[in-house]
């Protein structure tokens, strides 16, 4: 009688053990890639996953540079992204990427790490959160000109640094949206300028067909000098994504933002969508497993 009982007890901790193990559904794909456009999107790889990633920028479309004169844009590029993801845990990733560059800084080495600190799920968490730190070190050649951010007085003025919090929630199996908040901090800038810089943007994804969705995606960077009177803008990119099956996702995009990096496109977007100062990107990522 003792040891059915023990045994009575023993399956009831491990059936109630199964059932508080069931009632956390998680929600999954608030977003479809691990970016949106311009930003990074709060979703990390699996565990073991290798993500490899080609991005591209062209030219203006419009505007004095662009038109029929350089192909919409077609026949210039203003930055280049070639990189690698890797999922250390369902949650922790790390990256690696070269980005060709398109304002001060350029061949630029990027690193980051990525955490999701809480997953967004049907019972108590309605917000996804991660967290992101990266590291830029450009190694372009040093310049023999006094006074510019190239001139590299010391090594460490090659480095440059951004930090970011990203809040997501997926609402609906069409719709999802993101709230970021960021800190750029550059090691060399000039006199007038400031090391650090305060940023906030939002994101968000539209399900339009069973393998298409529309993304967005905007960053405002607060600073007294970055202003539409000192020809700074925020980066807003408009784009479609598409998912081609076997772990393949191809992203189209219209943005003003050159650069493809946050340490570069936040502090240096200075193109402005009203004059046609936007330009054609792409992304292609394609996942293996490891």
């Amino acid at each position: 009688m003792k040891r059915n009982i023990i045994i009575y007890i023993f399956a009831c901790f491990v059936f109630s053990i199964t059932l508080s193990g069931q009632e956390k559904v998680l929600v999954y794909e608030t977003f479809k890639d691990r970016r949106v456009i311009n930003n990074h999107s709060s979703e990390t790889l699996m565990k073991r996953k290798l993500d490899f990633r080609i991005g591209h920028r062209f030219g203006n479309m419009l505007g004095e540079t662009g038109g029929w004169q350089t192909f919409y844009g077609l026949d210039n590029s203003t930055d280049i992204f070639i990189g690698f993801d890797y999922g250390l845990t369902n949650n922790v990733n790390i990256g690696i990427s070269r980005t060709k560059g398109s304002n001060e800084l350029r061949q630029n080495i990027n690193s980051f790490m990525k955490a999701k600190l809480m997953a967004q799920d049907k019972q108590n968490n309605p917000l996804t959160i991660t967290v992101m730190g990266m590291t830029t070190y450009s190694t372009m050649a040093q310049s023999q000109t006094e006074g510019v951010i190239s001139s590299f007085p010391q090594i460490d003025h090659r480095f440059s640094f951004h930090s970011q919090l990203m809040l997501a929630r997926k609402f609906s199996p069409g719709f999802s949206l993101q709230l970021n908040g960021g800190w750029t901090y550059r090691n060399l800038v000039y006199d007038y300028d400031k090391n650090d810089l305060v940023s906030a943007g939002i994101a968000s994804r539209i399900q339009i067909t069973r393998v298409m969705g529309l993304i967005v995606d905007v960053t405002y960077p607060f600073s007294t000098l970055r202003t539409v009177e000192n020809g700074y803008y925020p980066a807003i990119g408009l784009g479609f994504e598409f998912e081609t099956g076997s772990g393949h996702v191809f992203q189209l995009n219209l943005t003003n933002a050159t650069g493809m990096s946050e340490t570069d496109f936040i502090p240096y977007t200075t193109s402005n969508w009203s004059e046609g100062e936007f330009r054609i990107g792409f992304t292609i990522s394609r996942i293996f497993n490891l």
